[in-house]
């Protein structure tokens, strides 16, 4: 099979028999394909459209979660029955046009690891949906080093190989073409064409921000740290000794040319409480370590990535 196209659904009953027809339309003929819809706990008539759609579409395979995970797990659970050589993600909202598939279809075959979509003329509220997003993609980029225009377009492409090895939680979709970079993947990023939504309501909210942001650390600290944390703990440690060593020295000075008893000074008790702390944080480094390694050599998989062998 040449390629699966995964879509997460939440209460999108209006559009799953629509996105079917389109997809139908407009991929090539000669292309063999699976459409995978995930229903992320819908409350609506969801599950019954995709079940429907199964019906009158030979190509579509449907996923139901017992309750609502969220958008990052309704990927990794599609991405884990894939079957494809490439596997697509897009949304169910009608927003993601299929004809730009083939267009990422021709880019990756190029040699790319990932094609990513770039929603350049987006249709959405400009205060709420696209100032907010060109900020975040200005400091993911930055962040990460991966640099694109539009982290959050779900229109993306990836290798088999690529994106099955990368595990997801929390928010993670978003940050996939850091995940894949890290990896040493190869990443394009091509125009794509956005529509307005016409039928349901957007899930997104402006509280996803904050779960953005806090899965950006994380992304920050998997991509630099990951196979050796102990740099970052040892990073850490020594900015927090050095900070006490200087508390310390301020201590001494107003104590010698001032007369004040260390006793009599809360900067003293600063800096020992920074020694402390950093102390503890270099055992954490140490600690996490050997974690790392005990895993490495228990998981039975290489802390490296093989491109290609001749």
């Amino acid at each position: 099979m040449n390629l699966s196209i995964v879509v997460p659904v939440y209460n999108e009953e209006e559009n799953i028999t629509e996105l079917c027809s389109e997809v139908k339309e407009k991929l090539p003929k000669n292309l063999t394909y699976e459409l995978i819809f995930v229903d992320d706990g819908s409350t609506d008539e969801s599950w019954r459209e995709i079940k429907k759609a199964k019906k009158n579409f030979n190509f579509v395979k449907g996923i139901r979660f017992r309750r609502n995970y969220g958008q990052t797990q309704a990927m990794a659970a599609g991405i884990s029955d894939a079957l494809g050589e490439y596997i697509a993600a897009m949304d169910a909202d009608m927003q993601n046009d299929p004809g730009d598939i083939k267009f990422m279809l021709e880019e990756i075959e190029k040699g790319y690891d990932l094609v990513s979509g770039w929603r350049k003329n987006r249709k959405d509220d400009y205060w709420l949906r696209i100032l907010p997003s060109a900020a975040a993609n200005k400091l993911i980029s930055w962040v990460t080093g991966i640099k694109l225009h539009d982290y959050g377009c779900t229109l993306k492409i990836y290798r088999r190989e690529i994106i099955k090895e990368i595990e997801l939680y929390g928010e993670m979709h978003r940050f996939l073409p850091a995940l894949a970079g890290y990896k040493g993947a190869s990443i394009s990023e091509i125009e794509v064409n956005h529509r307005p939504r016409k039928a349901g309501k957007s899930k997104y909210g402006i509280f996803r921000t904050f779960k953005v942001a806090a899965d950006l650390l994380t992304v920050k600290f998997m991509g630099d740290f990951m196979t050796k944390p102990g740099y970052f703990f040892s990073f850490v440690s020594l900015c927090l000794f050095s900070v006490s060593f200087l508390f310390a020295l301020i201590t001494l000075y107003y104590k010698w040319y001032n007369g004040i008893f260390v006793k009599d000074q809360p900067l003293f008790l600063v800096a020992i409480f920074l020694a402390i702390v950093g102390v503890q944080t270099g055992l954490m480094g140490l600690l996490a370590e050997m974690t790392m390694r005990v895993y490495i050599s228990s998981s039975g998989k290489p802390s490296y990535r093989i491109k290609e062998r001749a």
